[in-house]
């Protein structure tokens, strides 16, 4: 890996991009620590360290709990675009719009933009609600809304302009940028933890070692794939013949990636942004004690939810009818299965078990740091569903960046 940074240092236009994507860090993190008009922050004092809020200020780089102009993160903007990939599946225009190619695309794009909009809005109103007690005298909720939206719509500007003119998807490296950036405190805690004698240095090295066998366990998974081997029938035109080359089609176990586990995080905070119209009513409190991180109701939702969405996600990325249908249109066809309907049954029945076992995958690693914190007996924020999505985000982008080596750098047939 370091080899391949080195090649890619070497490289002009590989470079710009590099340097471009680490400035958009720099002005994520300079919006990070400029607070939101109007709110007193030496009394909010841990208003948003409760457990359901704990995931969101990971993503965020910590700028929920600080309530910087970033404090929703680009959390509205996934959600609009898992919303908008789910109605692929049940709305014919949709549907369309992904088959048109890059002006479809677009469209969508435009689509998921205000959408986003309307739900950093909806967000925004929520959070100035839930925020209400602690305003500068004089102050007044608008301004708060105002810049809570405007600040989810520059991050998902920045997003775009990262995968423009940088390196790698914009939005996974700023949701990556907001958990590396979490690192210098965690560890800054767990010394604490050591000087205090809550934590001996035998479990630290535990943790350690837990950590790094999850993130091999996270590789293994998300580099696993299930291979379908298709053959591809002769074809004579003329006096040349087409085709009769064997291929397979890659599946993935973990399809998904990380997406049912943001969504179903997202999911569970709904309540919690509702409860912050009424924060002093009894259903408020209801919410906060019942989706605590810890509750095993919480838990159980929480898993039912991450499966759920895993499912619902790789059925709307992974068609096995069209599939099996432009199989069928070029030729190909599965050993031992007819083409048609036959082979989207088989493909149907191998992704439900990859989907199965992805799912169970992402329960285990969302519920990790429950597990952790019952073994240590600490509060442990950076879990395995932070591993997850920096490693998967990591392999994404170097993933990128040796393509655009390969592309620079090969060997001809000649030596």
């Amino acid at each position: 890996m370091l080899k391949s940074l080195a090649s890619a240092w070497k490289i002009k236009e590989l470079r710009q991009k590099i340097i471009f994507t680490l400035l958009m860090f720099l002005v994520f993190r300079i919006g990070a620590h400029i607070p939101v008009p109007g709110i007193d922050r030496a009394l909010i004092g841990d208003l948003f360290s409760s457990d359901i809020f704990g995931f969101l200020d990971i993503v965020s780089g910590g700028s929920l709990k600080s309530v910087s102009i970033f404090a929703m993160g680009i959390i509205p903007y996934i959600n609009a675009s898992i919303i908008v990939q789910l109605l692929t599946m049940v709305v014919p225009y949709f549907e369309k719009l992904q088959k048109e190619g890059t002006e479809g695309r677009k469209k969508m794009t435009q689509i998921i933009r205000f959408s986003t909009a309307g739900l950093a809005l909806l967000q925004a109103i929520g959070m100035a609600f839930y925020m209400k007690n602690y305003l500068i005298s004089g102050g007044y909720m608008i301004p708060v809304i105002i810049t809570l939206t405007a600040g989810t719509m520059f991050l998902m500007w920045i997003g775009e302009q990262i995968t423009d003119k940088g390196i790698g998807n914009g939005i996974s490296l700023i949701i990556l940028a907001g958990i590396v950036s979490k690192i210098p405190s965690g560890a800054i805690a767990a010394y604490q933890y050591l000087v205090a004698g809550t934590l001996n240095i035998f479990m630290l090295l535990l943790l350690l070692a837990a950590a790094l066998l999850i993130i091999a366990g996270v590789v293994c998974v998300q580099e696993g794939q299930r291979q379908i081997n298709v053959q591809y029938a002769k074809r004579v035109v003329g006096r040349k013949v087409y085709g009769g080359q064997s291929t397979h089609i890659p599946m993935k176990v973990n399809q998904a990636g990380v997406i049912p586990i943001i969504f179903a995080s997202s999911f569970l905070l709904l309540p919690a942004t509702i409860a912050g119209f009424f924060p002093n009513s009894g259903f408020a409190q209801g919410v906060v004690n019942v989706l605590s991180f810890d509750h095993p109701v919480y838990m159980i939702l929480y898993s039912l939810l991450i499966i759920v969405f895993t499912y619902f996600y790789t059925a709307a990325t992974f068609n096995t009818n069209d599939v099996a249908d432009n199989l069928k249109k070029y030729g190909g066809f599965i050993p031992g299965l007819r083409p048609g309907k036959p082979t989207a049954e088989y493909l149907d029945k191998i992704l439900s078990r990859l989907t199965f076992a992805g799912g169970i995958f992402l329960v285990l690693i969302a519920l990790m740091p429950n597990l952790a914190m019952a073994i240590s007996g600490i509060n442990i924020s950076f879990g395995g569903t932070s591993l997850l999505i920096a490693v998967g985000v990591s392999l994404e982008t170097m993933k990128q960046i040796e393509s655009h080596l390969l592309m620079r750098h090969y060997e001809g047939f000649m030596k």
